[in-house]
């Protein structure tokens, strides 16, 4: 009598499983590396900052050219950059406290606030904070405007840097150390992307014993 082997079959692999595996797959795709905006072929790593601003003529009113730092902020690489350079200068120095002016000076302010681990204190024009507040009057070319901060946005004897972005006649930044102050912070540096020496408000603030640091020049308004 001839015995007979059975062959075991193999079973075919389950249809759900195989599902199941393209999409979990399909749920966790391999992260794409960034890669730096370039700049007309460029790297961005060569690019200076200055480059990265955007010069609009005629605004807001005829003869004056604009220096527009929201193509410099959508930039990765360069925001980075710019926010390191600010910060760079402080490492080591003692700040309890990092002041932005309102906007810009919002964005780039809290940025490096972060950086130095310390606090933000905003300084917004009148009416604009939702608590009591202490403000400082000032000179503009046509009126007068108002800035304020918190009543307790300061602690006596803080360490404050003023951060904002472009310093010109100087005006709003001579109020915002002189309402600081008043508070009773001490004003260890005054920060800026941009200077436009031709309206001399370096010099203005120099003049009040506050350190300036900026980044870039333009020549004119």
């Amino acid at each position: 009598m001839t015995g007979s082997k059975k062959v075991a079959k193999k079973k075919p692999a389950s249809k759900p499983a195989a599902k199941m595996k393209a999409v979990v797959k399909a749920k966790n795709p391999k992260p794409v590396p960034r890669r730096p905006i370039a700049h007309a072929g460029i790297p961005a790593s060569l690019v200076p900052l200055k480059a990265r601003i955007r010069s609009i003529p005629n605004y807001p009113k005829p003869g004056i050219v604009f220096r527009d730092i929201t193509t410099l902020l959508q930039d990765a690489f360069g925001f980075r950059k710019l926010v390191d350079d600010l910060v760079q200068p402080h490492a080591g120095s003692r700040i309890d406290a990092v002041a932005g002016i309102e906007a810009r000076g919002f964005i780039i302010g809290g940025a490096v606030a972060h950086q130095l681990s310390v606090g933000f204190i905003p300084v917004r024009k009148k009416g604009k904070l939702p608590w009591e507040t202490i403000g400082v009057d000032y000179e503009l070319e046509y009126g007068r405007d108002r800035i304020e901060i918190h009543k307790d946005a300061v602690t006596k004897g803080q360490s404050v840097l003023l951060v904002d972005d472009l310093i010109a006649t100087g005006g709003t930044a001579i109020a915002a150390i002189t309402l600081l102050r008043q508070a009773g912070a001490n004003i260890v540096g005054c920060s800026f992307v941009i200077d436009l020496p031709d309206l001399g408000g370096r010099k203005r603030i120099e003049k009040l014993g506050v350190n300036v640091q900026t980044l870039v020049e333009f020549d004119g308004e």
